[in-house]
């Protein structure tokens, strides 16, 4: 698998037809470089579509993922990215609510 050692949330939306050299270069442009073993996360304007981009050290890989029902619980964009945590990370691409998750999984809010 793809170590992951950070993970950070764009907050403003990103077309889903951009592939991996447009989502590379709107994560310079974000985060100001492509870091080795993070993952850079973008939702579309509806948040039911996300795209993960990830550095493994060597190359880029891109994933998307699609909601069915629902949407992606995805910040306002007033704050330009997030730093995720692991388990907030886990919590997100499964459709979860990640702000109410903490370190080691614990609940913090209702």
């Amino acid at each position: 698998m793809i170590r992951i050692d950070a993970a950070w949330l764009a907050t403003a939306p990103l077309d889903m037809r951009a592939g991996t050299d447009t989502a590379l270069a709107r994560v310079v442009t974000v985060f100001g470089a492509a870091h080795p073993h993070h993952a850079y996360l973008f939702a579309n304007k509806r948040a039911n579509r996300m795209k993960v981009l990830v550095h493994d050290g060597i190359g880029i890989w891109l994933a998307a993922r699609r909601l069915h029902q629902g949407k992606f619980a995805w910040p306002a964009p007033v704050d330009v990215h997030w730093q995720l945590e692991r388990s907030q990370l886990d919590a997100l691409v499964l459709g979860l609510p990640w702000q109410r998750m903490g370190d080691a999984g614990i609940i913090t809010m209702v």
